[in-house]
């Protein structure tokens, strides 16, 4: 400590050189740095959807969510499972131990889903990863409404043009439009006309579901020229469907039109969404971890504002649904205010009990250099500007001036006395210096020991466990941590409760 006091006393220049270097280096990061409400204090979760139509919830559980399960618990690093099931669909959550990189967790969950595959039921869809997000990814509500579109035209234009234009946007995880009605190609069939005909409903089926599909027939060659040949069935309206085939009947073809009604219309609603009690889709968006909420949700409002230009004539998109950058910038401006008031205060007493200028400029010098210190250790272990890290600066404030405020408070008092003594006994201001500050070193550097430790115990809390929690409806979920329960079928605490 006594060298680096006269290293920094003897190269002053250099030291202001490096203060000035720091204070900018900070300023430029914290105009770059991520701003968030609060950090992300989730462990590294991968999500697992799995889609079984039809199935009820028990057999789900059963056939599906049980061997995604125990294939998992088997990966490494991974500290707990967690698991909803529902009426044809599963959802598994898989966390991993903190520090995991997010996408070696998820090529780890994937070998895993590969080996658990074909042992699904073959009704059951291949098992996906949900977009990488967090649990404040959800930044941004809208509504798509309109007086005159009905409700299978605005979930049309939700699916096929809103969503895919703000999925290309940088950041975004996910977009989910909710509400509405989603767009079928509905084949109604006429039991009387099938049993006229003596057509079973798997027949009907099949040609339906083979209606709609492009083939290839090779290519045709003549001369030195090849050409493709395709035949296109791929069906553009309901009455294309209509017009498959499905047998021969005493040589004439029967068709699905002649045995059931093919018509347009919206699929079974789950769920609806709404604006003001009238009908509207809404959509979501998630971001991605570790982007910028502010600035990514500058970026939806001007995609949001092209095509808001380029919609059909009528349709509205109502962006006052929910917005989580306002509330961002509320609560940040908040803390930044607290943390401007305090440090007005600390400049007041600061200047009112030192009564020099120059001593209390020299003093309050600590806290924008310290700030900046702070947001780049920050910035260095990934972290964001929110409002905790923000808190503890604007609680910090009062720590980080005492030991400046003391240190030099003694140097002026001894620079002082060295001045009212004799000429020839005054000694040089350097040294002076040195000595003062050496002085109360040893006092000061205790003293904040004493405050790291007294908050050194806040980063040795553990993690509690989780225990599974009954949910409503017709959901069954389980925790298949090995400490709550050994045995991972005893994960049921209440049994499934389908509606």
């Amino acid at each position: 400590m006594k060298r680096l006091i006269q290293w920094s006393i003897e190269h002053h220049w250099m030291v202001l050189a490096f203060s000035v270097l720091l204070l900018l280096a900070g300023l430029w990061t914290a105009r770059t740095m991520p701003v968030d409400v609060f950090p992300d204090l989730t462990a590294p979760t991968v999500t697992i959807l799995t889609e079984g139509r039809g199935m009820a919830p028990d057999e789900m559980e059963t056939l599906v969510t049980f061997p995604i399960e125990s294939a998992i618990n088997g990966a490494s690093s991974v500290r707990r499972v967690r698991s909803a099931t529902a009426l044809g669909i599963a959802v598994v959550w898989v966390e991993f131990d903190w520090g995991t990189d997010i996408f070696l967790a998820r090529q780890v969950v994937a070998e895993k889903l590969a080996l658990v595959g074909s042992a699904l039921p073959p009704q059951v869809d291949r098992p996906v990863l949900a977009p990488v997000s967090s649990i404040m990814g959800e930044i941004l509500f809208f509504a798509i409404s309109s007086e005159q579109d009905d409700p299978l035209t605005l979930r049309t234009i939700a699916d096929t043009v809103v969503r895919r234009r703000l999925l290309a946007v940088a950041g975004v995880s996910q977009v989910t439009p909710i509400g509405g009605a989603e767009r079928q190609f509905q084949v109604v069939v006429h039991p009387d006309q099938l049993r006229a005909n003596g057509i079973s409903l798997t027949e009907i089926l099949d040609a339906a579901r083979g209606a709609s599909q492009n083939t290839s027939a090779g290519i045709y060659t003549e001369g030195p020229q090849e050409y493709v040949l395709q035949a296109v069935g791929r069906v553009r309206t309901p009455g294309e469907i209509g017009e498959s085939v499905v047998t021969l009947r005493g040589g004439r073809p029967v068709l699905i039109r002649d045995l059931a009604d093919v018509r347009e219309g919206g699929g079974l609603k789950r769920g609806e969404g709404s604006r003001n009690g009238k009908p509207a889709v809404i959509v979501g968006i998630q971001k991605q971890p570790g982007a910028n909420t502010i600035e990514l949700t500058a970026r939806l409002d001007r995609e949001l504002d092209a095509l808001q230009q380029e919609l059909p004539k009528g349709i509205t998109i109502d962006r006052k649904i929910f917005r989580q950058a306002d509330f961002i910038e509320v609560a940040v401006d908040n803390v930044v205010k607290a943390l401007r008031d305090g440090g007005i205060l600390v400049i007041i007493v600061v200047v009112l009990f030192l009564a020099n200028f120059r001593a209390a400029a020299i003093t309050l010098t600590a806290m924008p250099l310290s700030l900046a210190a702070a947001i780049l250790v920050l910035r260095a272990y990934g972290a964001t500007i929110n409002t905790m890290t923000l808190g503890g600066m604007a609680i910090a404030i009062g720590a980080l001036v005492d030991d400046a405020i003391i240190d030099v408070e003694n140097v002026v008092r001894r620079l002082r006395e060295n001045r009212a003594k004799p000429a020839n006994e005054q000694r040089p201001a350097a040294e002076v210096v040195r000595e003062a500050t050496l002085e109360i070193r040893t006092s000061i550097v205790f003293a904040t020991i004493i405050i790291v430790l007294v908050f050194l115990p806040v980063f040795g809390l553990a993690h509690g466990r989780h225990r599974g929690v009954a949910q409503p409806d017709a959901l069954v979920e389980r925790s298949d941590n090995p400490d709550d329960h050994p045995d991972p079928r005893e994960g049921f605490l209440s049994g499934p409760r389908c509606l």
